[in-house]
């Protein structure tokens, strides 16, 4: 009888230590993005920016999907996403929610996210959500694929580059349709550049002025399984690398491509790095850190990874819900 006790006290202290684990600090719970990605280091970015400390909210570290749910469920207060615009996700959260509203970044916060990182000013029009009744201000970057170098030969990069801008029109996800010749480089900005990638874009009569990387990858060699590192399945990256994949698997002879759900950005950035993912997507902010030995890779720089296309604009958008009463960030202090 007492080991039983002592069993049931141990079981409630572990569930107790794991509660407020994820909780934290104060009493506003903020969705902040997994562990190792982009969205949880734009949303440290925002909470700079607004002078927001560890103990004026709970983090927890989800991805969009799980942090969908748990706004929806009243168990999160904020969420904070890079997502495609419209995002599904927060479609979806107000079909079920019905009290869906966006929080906005004011005009200081967003000339400090300016200043700090590669974000710039982005404007959520009026109407891109049926809950969404003005304007809404906030932040952008740009989603891109990157490739590796050692796994990469040219001949290889330039059929994924092909591939992805011509027959971007049999991918069923709504972010495919900014996968175009004209947007080609969005992102690319410091980057150094598949020599694949660059040989298509010059034949579509793209100028491309970045450096270029080297390859240690030979076609002699090259691997038949590529793995495509994306981000968490309530995101953006997910549904439409899985399309990205398909579409690269119908016209690739010899090569096959699996997407792998991740915790995006800075995760595929460090598995390219550690020879354990041929693709990733990522936000180009995150990617030039990589590149440069900077932020999150200040001390475990890329050295084996080149840009191959643009895919999309991340737009940073913060839901919340009427019932929590929360109009800015301001609240959170």
């Amino acid at each position: 009888m007492l080991k039983k006790h002592v069993v049931s006290i141990i079981s409630l202290l572990l569930v107790l230590t794991l509660t407020l684990s994820a909780c934290g600090g104060g009493g506003v719970n903020v969705a902040i993005g997994p562990p190792a990605s982009e969205t949880n280091s734009a949303s440290q970015l925002i909470f700079d920016a607004y002078g927001i400390g560890e103990d004026d909210y709970s983090p927890f570290q989800e991805g969009f999907g799980d942090a969908a749910d748990g706004v929806q469920d009243g168990n999160i207060d904020v969420s904070i996403g890079i997502l495609g615009m419209p995002a599904g996700s927060i479609e979806n959260l107000q079909a079920s929610a019905g009290d869906v509203k966006l929080l906005e970044l004011s005009d200081e916060a967003i000339t400090h996210i300016e200043e700090n990182s590669g974000y710039q000013q982005f404007t959520v029009p009026a109407g891109t959500y049926d809950f969404q009744d003005s304007d809404v201000n906030t932040v952008a970057a740009r989603a891109i694929l990157m490739g590796n170098t050692d796994t990469i030969d040219e001949e290889l990069g330039y059929q994924l580059a092909r591939i992805m801008i011509e027959h971007a029109d049999e991918n069923t996800h709504a972010q495919s349709e900014q996968m175009t010749i004209e947007n080609a480089l969005e992102g690319s900005e410091g980057l150094p550049i598949h020599p694949g990638a660059k040989r298509y874009y010059e034949e579509q009569g793209v100028t491309v002025d970045n450096e270029v990387a080297e390859l240690t990858a030979d076609e002699s060699d090259r691997k038949s399984e590529l793995v495509l590192g994306t981000g968490s399945q309530g995101g953006t990256y997910y549904p439409l690398g899985g399309e990205m994949a398909n579409v690269w698997n119908n016209h690739l002879d010899g090569v096959s491509v699996t997407n792998t759900e991740t915790g995006a950005s800075v995760e595929n950035l460090s598995s390219i790095r550690d020879g354990n993912m041929d693709l990733g997507m990522t936000v180009n902010v995150p990617a030039l850190d990589a590149m440069n030995g900077e932020g999150d890779f200040e001390d475990s720089q890329v050295e084996n990874g080149a840009f191959i296309g643009h895919i999309y604009p991340e737009i940073v958008q913060i839901v919340t819900r009427e019932a929590t009463d929360i109009e800015s960030f301001d609240d959170l202090k």
